[in-house]
Parts: C-alpha cells; structure tokens; sequence
C-alpha cells in the first residue's frame, strides 16, 4: 500500500452502487401519474449524479421556483424511497474492492449528498452499513459538496487525515471537494458521466473505468488497468 493513500472515501450514486435503474423507475412512475409516456434509460442514466431536481427538469421541464417542482420533487422522492434497493447492486467489481480493503484492514467510506433519509436505508438494505467506516450524507452537516466539510468530517469519523485519503467520484463537485479537502481524487467513469462532461478537465489525479482498477491507487495488487498508480503513489 502507498505510504500516504491509507484511506477510501466513496461518492455513493453513480461510484459504489448503480441506483440509476430505481431512480428511473421512480421517475418514470412519477410521469405515469402525470399520464405521461415513460423516458427511455438513456437520458435518466446521465443526470442521476446531479440530484431529484435535474431529474425533475429532465422529466417535467420544471426548475426550481416553478409552482409545480417543489412537489414533483417531493412526490417523486416518496416513490424513490419505496424502491430503494428493488434493482440497485453494487457496480460490478465493487464488492471485491471493498473485500480486498477489508483484507489489508484499509477503512473506506461513503460521502454523498444524497440525504441521510435515504442513504441510511438504501446502505442498510445492501448490508453496507455495518462495513462502510462512514457515512456522511447530504444533511449530515450544513454544508455539502463541493464544499470540503463533509469529507474532512469524514476523515474524523473513520480516523484518518485528508493527506491519507483518497476520494472517488463521478461528478465535477467531486473533485472540486476532494481536491479542497487537501485529498488525492479518482473520476469513476463507470459512473453517470453525461455526454456533455469533461472529466479529464475537472482536475483530478486520475481517472478510473472499473473499480478494481482503485486497487492499484492504493498501492495494492490489482486485476484492472493500472492506470493511476504512478499518478497516486509517487
């Protein structure tokens, strides 16, 4: 393992688990209700990392101060928090990631936005609560990514410092808050990137497209690409 990575702290949506298909269903559900047609995977799948409002704007064209958004969010959380778990999984390779830091006693974590109402359960139903280090959700504090405070909060729960972490994400307020939290940041590409993002702009140590390729991040053996591993451990 490399002297200074000692620690993995996960984004949840879109970099440990693949929730995009029951936050479709929920969406998707929603319009039903509406008598409108259901929106094809695809166009759901890009917006899932920017939260239930981009969702909204995707499915209704209603945007925050419309008199209608606030309780389509609303409603369409309700019917998300009925499906938490009936068709998210970890991404494949995931669970052996998290096997092998279990292996090497290395801590990992989860910070998100996604607010604890729902990250608590969701965590819980794929028995990764008792295993995650810690979970930091969107409420956990006042502030939320890109701000850096969750994920120095963080690195107090599970013991560790900023300068010993490493932070994965799939959205650019990842990096933005790992890389102001003084932490090394990984893009996972496998998650919900939009046609119209950069991730090689966002600024980022290294991008990964599987996550056994982490592994190597962390100066331990791995079966992905290896791509990042001079980038992390030099």
């Amino acid at each position: 393992m490399s002297q200074k990575l000692r620690t993995l702290l996960l984004d949840l949506d879109g970099t440990l688990v693949d929730t995009a298909p029951d936050l479709a269903l929920a969406l998707n559900l929603l319009r039903e209700e509406k008598g409108l047609p259901p929106l094809p995977f695809r166009r759901i799948r890009p917006e899932v990392s920017h939260g239930g409002g981009a969702l909204i704007r995707l499915a209704f064209a209603r945007h925050p101060g419309h008199m209608e958004f606030e309780a389509l969010r609303q409603r369409f959380l309700a019917l998300y928090q009925q499906n938490l778990t009936t068709h998210t999984r970890l991404f494949p390779g995931m669970n052996r990631l998290l096997d092998t830091l279990e292996q090497h006693g290395i801590p990992w974590g989860v910070v998100t936005n996604k607010p604890g109402w729902l990250t608590e359960p969701l965590m819980r139903q794929l028995e990764l609560d008792q295993r995650a280090g810690c979970i930091v959700s969107g409420d956990t504090l006042e502030q939320s990514k890109p701000h850096p405070a969750p994920l120095l909060h963080a690195c107090h729960l599970i013991g560790s410092t900023p300068h010993q972490s490493l932070y994965v994400g799939d959205a650019q307020r990842d990096i933005e808050a790992g890389r102001a939290a003084g932490m090394k940041t990984l893009v996972a590409t496998f998650g919900y990137i939009g046609e119209r993002d950069n991730p090689e702009q966002w600024g980022a140590d290294g991008l990964v497209s599987e996550p056994l390729e982490i592994l190597s991040c962390l100066g331990l053996p791995s079966t992905g690409k290896d791509r990042c591993q001079q980038t992390l451990t030099r």
